[in-house]
């Protein structure tokens, strides 16, 4: 493997073949790559493109440098990959319900991202819950309860791992190759037999502009199916949250609430994304069967076996919960996502730096729609904080994230498109 000439290549907009860029990957995983080539590797493909093709390649080697799981089993195998946003907690209501409808779901996820929460912190908010993903304890899940959320094991994927970290500290995060590659190499190394993508736009989301997001999705499907995936995606609304919460333990009650019967924009892509794959869940929601698998679930993966009926008890409470009203009269006429989540991480609910140690009972709970109209004073959300200083300073970032409008805004639709 000759790596660097296929940097040159890259670099020179010659292309590469896709066994060059597999064997990259390999060299990747088992350390023939070294730190320096795989960043100007990430460079060259930020500035260059690696094509449709290698862009295939790099996904299906990295897939393939460490673990694939196998399946032989009596039900498909299917999951769905989000890009991430304000109260996003479908995972935890679209695992147990595709399995309670008769699908298989091992559901590798991530942390927390920015200023995004991630599904496995929010799992953790769970007293007991281990997120520890190794093949025999995911095979065992899934032979138990039918589904399961962890992290990816070390074997999973080890070539994105190592490019992942590069890409942070080399400036290459954004290229659109290397994102796809990511994201698909680990989900596709659980053996999945279909997947659905929610790919959010919006003022909460990472992608701002719907051409963006059409791109990413385009790109993510076709490269999925390419890696021979059946891979479709939505293109969702990420300007306000999803839930009306925003903080681990506040979105595990409020994809509860879901699961017990609620109804909004949380089931509403529920629903649709579970479709996109195939499969009506409605029943499984409405009867009660999701709520079931996911309580087996939670107490498969080391939770409380009576965590359900005992949710008050067991997920924690902030020492401060506060209403914060609207300053004026008015609609809520949107937004500033990024700084809402940000404000959420700053109060402890999410890492600014690696290492941090999340508090997961933090965080905003009960938070109105856009377009609610307000009358001054007007309980506008509710503020959980671990102390009185910390309240008063999420209250200021909520604010001035927050816009009041004399008219109504215009409505948005929750799906803006499909890429098939």
């Amino acid at each position: 493997m000759d790596a660097r000439g296929l940097i040159v290549a890259l670099r020179d907009g010659q292309g590469a073949s896709p066994d060059a860029i597999r064997a990259f990957a390999r060299g990747l995983a088992d350390g023939t790559v070294s730190d320096a080539q795989a960043g100007a590797f990430a460079m060259a493909v930020l500035l260059r493109g690696l094509g449709d093709a290698g862009r295939v390649a790099l996904t299906a080697g990295m897939r393939d440098s460490g673990d694939v799981l196998r399946w032989d089993l009596d039900r498909p195998v299917l999951d769905k990959h989000s890009t991430g946003g304000l109260g996003d907690c479908v995972s935890l209501i679209l695992a147990p319900a595709l399995a309670a409808a008769g699908v298989a779901v091992p559901m590798i996820s991530g942390r927390g991202l920015g200023h995004s929460g991630g599904t496995l912190d929010k799992l953790e908010a769970i007293p007991g819950l281990s997120v520890a993903g190794d093949e025999a304890r995911l095979r065992q899940l899934i032979r138990d309860v039918g589904c399961a959320i962890v992290g990816a094991s070390g074997r999973i994927a080890p070539a994105d791992k190592r490019l992942y970290a590069i890409r942070d500290v080399s400036g290459t995060v954004e290229s659109l190759d290397l994102i796809t590659a990511s994201i698909l190499s680990k989900k596709l190394a659980a053996g999945l037999q279909g997947l659905v993508l929610d790919v959010k736009v919006g003022s909460g989301a990472f992608m701002r502009d719907l051409a963006q997001a059409k791109a990413l999705a385009r790109a993510l499907v076709e490269t999925a199916n390419g890696a021979g995936c059946p891979t479709s995606a939505l293109i969702t609304d990420m300007n306000e949250p999803l839930a009306p919460a925003m903080g681990n333990a506040l979105e595990v009650r409020a994809a509860l609430d879901v699961l017990q019967g609620t109804g909004g924009r949380l089931r509403d892509v529920t629903l649709a994304l579970a479709q996109r794959l195939g499969v009506d869940v409605t029943a499984a929601l409405d009867t009660g069967r999701a709520l079931e698998v996911f309580a087996q679930m939670i107490a498969a993966q080391g939770g409380p076996a009576n965590f359900v009926p005992r949710v008050d008890h067991y997920l924690p409470k902030a020492a401060v919960i506060r209403d914060l009203p609207a300053p004026r009269a008015g609609y809520l006429g949107g937004w500033a996502g990024v700084d809402l989540g940000l404000a959420v991480v700053n109060m402890g609910g999410g890492r600014r730096v690696e290492g941090d140690v999340i508090d997961p009972a933090v965080g905003l709970s009960d938070i109105l729609p856009i377009g609610t109209p307000l009358a001054a004073g007007q309980a506008v959300l509710r503020i959980h904080a671990r102390d009185e200083a910390s309240c008063d300073i999420t209250a200021r970032a909520v604010l001035a994230a927050m816009q009041i409008t004399d008219a109504p805004p215009a409505a948005r639709p929750l799906i803006l498109a499909e890429v098939l």
